[in-house]
């Protein structure tokens, strides 16, 4: 933290000795977590292998040579991130009740899960460091946004984009869509004949199922206005933690490399840190709905 603004006091707003009761505005979840189970991430990291079959079964007439088909395997390697988060408390919010501390480290706690879970969506959906939208070059070619199958986002007819979308992925099971916020909300409003035809995504809904398959609705897709939709299959996706995220009360240093000592001003530090890994080990599973056609020429982290 760069000045004396960006530490968390108790002010003269809130009680002298109890600081409890405090409302969480955090938000956030991640539709990867929601949608696609987690699998063990080691610290070295993990390699998968994808295995195809790109020729059809042949007929072979009396007599005939056997023809030889192919077949290839190709490794995909996984590598966990290092995912942090920190903040400065004045140590009077600290050193007051034990309730006070409770809930200040419980609402901190919780805002870090919200902002891991929004972490894991921005880095398996986009490529980039969710603070500074800077390209994870681990990222090249293993996020959403690197598949080439590309619809251009319609308002006024999304279930078009869709279709369009599932038709790049061939013989491709769909298992899973997620969608921005405006993606669901034109969903709800599309009408036929005056008759809505996705009520349960009207007025902010987010029923969780599309046609059979996974569907959530979340604010991480639009993250930097990379995306509108993701639809595909979600076998393709692998994700998972390394390591279980500690929160760490710091009394002495400087751990947010600032050049301001805790200790000399009254200050302590809460973090919480995490490895998580998410990515895409077949990207022509994955299809997307994008703002532009300039965005659907990109491939985040190329």
């Amino acid at each position: 933290m760069a000045n004396d603004r960006e530490v968390v006091q108790r002010g003269e707003m809130l009680p002298p000795e109890v600081v409890q009761d405090l409302f969480s505005k955090v938000k956030g979840h991640s539709s990867i977590a929601k949608l696609v189970g987690s699998e063990p991430v080691g610290f070295n990291g993990n390699t998968f292998f994808t295995f195809s079959m790109d020729d059809e079964a042949t007929v072979v007439g009396e007599g005939e040579a056997k023809e030889r088909g192919h077949a290839a395997v190709a490794p995909v390697t996984v590598r966990p991130l290092c995912i942090e988060y920190g903040a400065r408390f004045s140590d009077q919010m600290w050193y007051g009740s034990e309730e006070a501390r409770l809930d200040l480290m419980n609402k901190f706690a919780e805002g870090c899960a919200k902002k891991v879970g929004r972490a894991v969506d921005i880095i398996g959906f986009h490529g980039i460091n969710p603070r500074t939208k800077a390209v994870l070059p681990s990222m090249t070619g293993k996020c959403f946004d690197a598949t080439t199958n590309s619809v251009v986002f319609s308002s006024a007819d999304p279930e078009a984009n869709l279709e369009d979308a599932i038709a790049m992925l061939g013989d491709e099971a769909v298992t899973c869509f997620m969608f921005s916020k405006d993606f669901g909300s034109a969903l709800g409003k599309l009408k036929v004949n005056g008759v809505k035809q996705y009520p349960e995504f009207a007025l902010g809904g987010n029923p969780g199922n599309l046609n059979g398959s996974g569907c959530d609705v979340n604010s991480t897709v639009s993250y930097a206005d990379k995306a509108k939709a993701y639809v595909g299959n979600m076998e393709a996706v692998k994700w998972g933690y390394a390591k279980n995220m500690p929160l760490e009360l710091i009394k002495y240093g400087d751990p947010d490399n600032t050049g301001r000592d805790l200790k000399g001003h009254n200050e302590i530090y809460l973090r919480t840190e995490a490895y998580i890994a998410a990515v895409v080990i077949d990207i022509d599973s994955i299809a997307k709905v994008v703002p532009t056609a300039a965005n659907g020429s990109e491939g985040t982290g190329e």
